[in-house]
């Protein structure tokens, strides 16, 4: 168990989601119409869809963020009328303060032991060393490890990842999905993932569901052996194939 993982050992878990004949309007625009969506608690979702489909419109309104025109969203049988401290979104730029240094930025709500916490995130993600570098100094992947580091050192029961490593190159990318992947095992955080990469759904899910037109036209399970570290199983080359038919 890592020194953050054991830190919030209290907190281990995640929340149920509910979105019940959910719909979103922005003027004459109908983003979302009777929706509905239940993620049970601990499970990790990638919404997959084209632009324009819903899927950030889905992620804002389950992170408080925006409200629904109608329905009801929310969680653990609460409805979200606000944003709430056991949900972290992590956006895909990292959106560090750059006049603040990388601990600043990771203990960022300055609660207390706030230097000792965030110091045990950033060894969690691998940047340990690091606490007083200045966010310019960094690489891309260096800051989205800083940006992770934030949103996992409050010990949320939900993470919103809205494409957080589409910017990243392709070996990046991969050593975040692993990143990922072992801090979810080991916390057990409901995550829903938007991203418009197949592939990194298929490497990291539970489930699959295909946003086109704001509505569902694929929800599939992935039940491939975890890690997942080859995607050119058969079984994952069908699912992405599945997948992308539904895009």
């Amino acid at each position: 168990m890592s020194a953050l993982q054991a830190h919030v050992r209290e907190s281990d878990g995640g929340l149920p989601i509910s979105l019940s004949r959910v719909e979103k309007s922005f003027g004459q625009l109908n983003v979302l119409d009777s929706f509905n969506l239940e993620v049970p608690a601990g499970q990790f979702l990638a919404v997959v869809g084209r632009s324009g489909g819903g899927k950030s419109t889905l992620l804002r309104l389950i992170a408080g963020l925006d409200a629904a025109t109608a329905g009801r969203v929310s969680i653990a049988g609460q409805k979200v009328d606000r944003t709430l401290a056991s949900v972290r979104l992590l956006f895909q730029e990292a959106r560090l303060v750059p006049w603040q240094r990388v601990i600043e930025n990771v203990g960022i709500a300055r609660g207390q032991n706030w230097q000792e916490t965030a110091r045990r995130a950033l060894a969690d993600v691998g940047l340990g060393g690091r606490e007083n570098d200045w966010p310019s100094v960094l690489s891309g992947g260096q800051r989205q490890r800083v940006a992770l580091a934030r949103a996992l050192v409050s010990a949320p029961q939900i993470l919103l990842l809205d494409e957080p490593f589409g910017a990243l190159d392709a070996l990046t990318r991969i050593e975040m999905h692993r990143l990922l992947e072992g801090i979810w095992t080991g916390r057990g955080f409901t995550t829903v993932l938007i991203t418009h990469d197949v592939a990194e759904a298929v490497a990291l899910a539970d489930r699959v569901v295909v946003l086109r037109e704001g509505a569902i036209a694929l929800d599939i399970d992935i039940d491939l052996e975890r890690p997942r570290r080859e995607l050119a199983d058969p079984r994952a080359v069908d699912l992405q194939r599945q997948i992308l038919e539904a895009v």
